[in-house]
């Protein structure tokens, strides 16, 4: 199993617009962050873990000709926001269709029908996205290509819930605040966690770093990586430094093997 981080940052990105701090000016590639998204490779399968605006580009840099599912975290934009943009893999080998399979709870497929509406029209017009959409039970494992996954639930604030998801030893959380005892229980037994980690100092609807290396150490997975990264985590080089032995600041691009 592989996992490519193809996005590491917040949902301004990174560096963000108008900002002269000394990370948005940072000359070092790992300072730059696309809005938070991953890649997950199983057996020749492609699972794409959120589909925000810099969709279209991150697949372009990693060469990506084909996927297989998309599995969306929750309904915010900057995690959903590409998704207009699988048109690219539908149309690919015209006058075949490839349609996309997305993945995702309730009230995130309540509103992809909503912003793609075109999509899913009685009467849609030539060219529109070839999607199919399939609710996930949050409490329920489902199977994708094969890949079985676990939905992991956790809080992104008092209106929100965000959906993780675990790969056998590999599992994915992101835009979370809060996440249950018995959702940390799906946890056991991982080999590697990615996590959510805004900044170091608290915030309403993210993990810190302290928040986040707290669940770490109650996880106790091999390794651990930090994404949703802000500007104010700090330069990549000096920030890294800063955290204790297994746990690596995530940047896009970053690919790590996980071997079951």
């Amino acid at each position: 199993m592989k996992l490519t981080f193809l996005g590491t940052g917040t949902s301004q990105g990174v560096p963000v617009i108008g900002c002269n701090c000394e990370v948005c000016r940072s000359g070092d590639k790992r300072d730059n962050r696309l809005r938070t998204a991953a890649m997950v490779e199983i057996d020749n399968k492609r699972i794409i873990i959120d589909a925000g605006p810099d969709f279209r580009y991150q697949m372009l840099r990693e060469g990506v000709t084909h996927i297989d599912a998309i599995l969306l975290t929750h309904q915010h934009k900057d995690h959903t926001g590409g998704i207009d943009d699988v048109r690219a893999f539908n149309f690919v080998d015209f006058p075949i269709i490839h349609t996309t399979h997305i993945y995702a709870n309730e009230p995130t497929i309540a509103s992809i029908r909503h912003d793609f509406h075109y999509a899913f029209s009685n009467d849609k017009y030539r060219g529109v996205p070839e999607i199919e959409l399939h609710t996930i039970t949050e409490d329920k494992s489902f199977v994708v290509s094969g890949i079985e996954i676990t939905p992991v639930v956790g809080s992104h604030s008092e209106r929100f819930r965000s959906v993780g998801f675990r790969f056998g030893d590999l599992a994915y959380l992101t835009d979370m605040n809060y996440i249950a005892k018995e959702e940390l229980a799906k946890l056991k037994g991982i080999k590697v966690l990615v996590i959510n980690a805004l900044r170091w100092t608290p915030h309403s609807s993210h993990f810190s770093v302290d928040e986040a290396l707290s669940i770490i150490r109650e996880v106790a997975p091999e390794r651990a990586y930090l994404t949703h990264l802000s500007h104010r985590i700090g330069l990549h080089a000096e920030a890294s430094q800063r955290l204790p032995e297994g746990v690596h600041l995530a940047y896009d691009g970053l690919e790590i093997a996980i071997n079951e």
